[in-house]
């Protein structure tokens, strides 16, 4: 089984961003109206949540606002955070694996329909569906191949020297297997844009990072930039803070094109200029206009052929601030996040990057950021086109997550990530069972969904190959499922939790009284002994897994022994689960107290079902490692 940085690390918040185009919904800062203060708000946050340092580029038509950073590269050495400061901007650096490709097929070298096992015979990958349905390279970088995440040991691998591109993609490659048929459900990848600038490389005859610096870095005047660990950086780089601001080792990601470049707020503004200015540089046109609006498109998902607009396009999507939809990308590595953000209409933009991962704070700098830029904007009202019919109400109801990014959560996912629809009146509510905001959506259709606080079209009701009628709601993909599942599903997860804790805390009682001999050894023992293991597993298996999450690269990416701790409790808790059922069928006519007997016999039968539910998703002896 498999394990990614979604879970372990990196930035939980970079998936937020990505994949709800968040809304500022955090605890509400007063949006600035000057830039002096907007300043000054920003250095209220870093001043109270000690953010080591944040950066920024702030930047309209006619060229930087803002441009600085404020608070401290390194704590240690007390040293300040300036303009020049390099940053890691995690999968942000995506962007140019696409405009890369995009470049190439102006020139007629590749086409986004090309098929993978064409590009690259020599990049292992398996999908059942490749005569039909095969790989392509727009599923690449739209992150539709249907592939899992990379694992845990490919986010650990690194290296230096730095290994190839090729060498990296050879390292661990297990996770290139399409779940489901190419081209028709999104979940984010990190390998796709990793192989998409392998075969720009195979194109080109140059390694990625010198064809990106000659045809973007240079041409756009970014100074420092650098997908690798250089001088600039060892003088420039900002010290990267996790775990309560504990200093980090520099990551040297070996998938170097999907998450791993250093950048100053000053090259960003440049990026920035160059998306504001629609691809153009001091009057060149490095990419088109036609092939930035490409960029700005999803086309290879089931939902955007039935005319759906939110989703993941060329390494860019849309996010949504109030009533207003930007283009941006976020990334996060250990101990950093960044955000780069665009708003085409208004032609203004910014990048904030901080060296943290106070996800907080870095939300709410965001939205400030977001509100600065939007101030003096009008929004439209949204208001329902068309009746709401009996054929429209047929999509309400109870669905879950069919598209889990790595696909070791989606046994959560059918459980905990439930998702309600509704109509209330002409609107369509969508709001997760367990709590959450409710999001509305007028119909502009029978099977699309306008967002009620932007008019993009963001929610359709698509017919899956595989999964039959489902939900897109942006890159999330839905299956309707019964009420008797769900509740039926949640019924054991509050009786399991309620068993694991009754049988530690009963223990004290029954343990006691066997020390002092008033509980005879046998059947008596048995039938509580096993169901106290099976809690204790699950006790062991939680402790282990969470200090082995405080630094996962070093604890779970190998062998160790906190994750074979993980691997153990899991297949000890199925063991202890089985016995249980066991000893209370040998013991059902045994002599003793039928409360007691009862409560471990429940105690039993739900670990057990538990276990069964667990090993088929694969959590049994998990090996985070594999």
């Amino acid at each position: 089984m498999n394990i990614t940085t979604g879970i372990a690390k990196a930035s939980a918040v970079s998936l937020v961003l990505l994949f709800s185009g968040l809304h500022a919904q955090e605890a509400q800062d007063t949006a600035p109206a000057t830039l002096e203060e907007l300043k000054a708000a920003v250095a209220e946050i870093v001043a109270e949540n000690d953010v080591p340092a944040v950066g920024i580029a702030l930047v309209d038509e006619t060229g930087p606002i803002w441009v600085d950073s404020i608070g401290k590269a390194n704590l240690e050495n007390d040293i300040d955070a300036d303009e020049y400061s390099m940053f890691r901007i995690g999968s942000t650096s995506k962007m140019f694996v696409s405009l890369s490709v995009l470049k190439l097929i102006e020139e007629g070298r590749l086409s986004l329909d090309d098929k993978l096992s064409d590009l690259t015979p020599d990049i292992a990958f398996e999908n059942q569906w490749e005569e039909t349905d095969p790989v392509r390279l727009v599923h690449l970088l739209e992150h539709t191949t249907g592939w899992d995440d990379i694992h845990l040991p490919d986010y650990a691998h690194s290296v230096y020297p730095p290994v190839s591109l090729k060498e990296a993609l050879d390292f661990h490659p297990h996770s290139r297997v399409s779940r489901w048929k190419p081209g028709t459900r999104s979940s984010y990848c990190n390998s796709g844009p990793a192989i998409a600038a392998y075969i720009v490389e195979k194109v080109t005859g140059q390694d990625y990072e010198q064809y990106v610096d000659e045809n973007f870095f240079a041409p756009m005047d970014m100074e420092t930039i650098t997908h690798q660990l250089s001088d600039d950086v060892r003088e420039k780089g900002v010290t990267s803070y996790a775990n309560g601001n504990q200093p980090q080792e520099y990551e040297h990601i070996s998938m170097r094109p999907s998450g791993s470049i250093n950048a100053s707020p000053r090259d960003m503004a440049k990026f920035l200029q160059f998306y504001i200015n629609r691809g153009a540089v001091d009057g060149e046109q490095l990419i088109s206009q036609e092939s930035l609006a490409r960029m700005e498109t999803v086309e290879s998902t089931d939902a955007a052929r039935v005319g759906q607009e939110a989703g993941y396009g060329l390494s860019n999507y849309q996010t949504s601030h109030k009533h207003w939809v930007f283009r941006a990308h976020s990334g996060g590595v250990t101990g950093g996040i960044s955000d780069l953000a665009y708003f085409p209409e208004a032609r203004v933009g910014y990048t904030v990057m901080i060296n943290s991962d106070d996800g907080r704070s870095f939300i709410r700098i965001r939205e400030l950021l977001m509100d600065f830029v939007t101030r003096n904007l009008e929004a439209s009202d949204i208001t329902a086109t068309m009746d709401v019919t009996a054929e429209h109400r047929t999509v309400e109801g109870l669905y879950h997550s069919i598209n889990s990014r790595p696909q070791l959560i989606y046994f959560l996912d059918r459980v905990l990530g439930v998702q309600k629809l509704w109509f209330d009146g002409d609107k369509l509510l969508r709001k997760p069972l367990l709590g959450g905001e409710a999001r509305g959506y007028f119909p502009v259709s029978l099977d699309l969904y306008a967002a009620e606080a932007t008019g993009l079209i963001a929610l359709s009701r698509v017919n899956d190959p595989l999964a039959g009628e489902v939900v897109h709601v942006s890159t999330l993909v839905l299956k309707p499922v019964s009420a008797l599942l769900v509740y039926g599903q949640l019924a054991i997860v509050f009786l399991w939790a309620a068993a694991i804790g009754s049988s530690v805390i009963y223990f004290l009682v029954w343990g006691m009284r066997k020390l002092r001999r008033k509980i005879d050894s046998g059947a008596t023992i048995s039938v509580r002994l096993w169901p106290l293991l099976a809690s204790l597993s699950v006790i062991v298996f939680i402790g282990a897994f969470m200090t082995g999450m405080t630094d996962p690269f070093a604890r779970l990416s190998s062998p160790t022994l906190i994750a074979i701790t993980v691997m153990i409790a899991t297949a000890a808790f199925a063991l202890f689960a089985a016995l249980g059922v066991q000893a209370s069928i040998n013991a059902r006519s045994a002599p003793m107290n039928r409360a007691n007997y009862w409560h471990s016999t429940v105690a039993s039968v739900t670990h057990l079902i538990v276990a069964i539910y667990l090993f088929w998703f694969g959590i049994i002896g998990l090996m985070t490692w594999a």
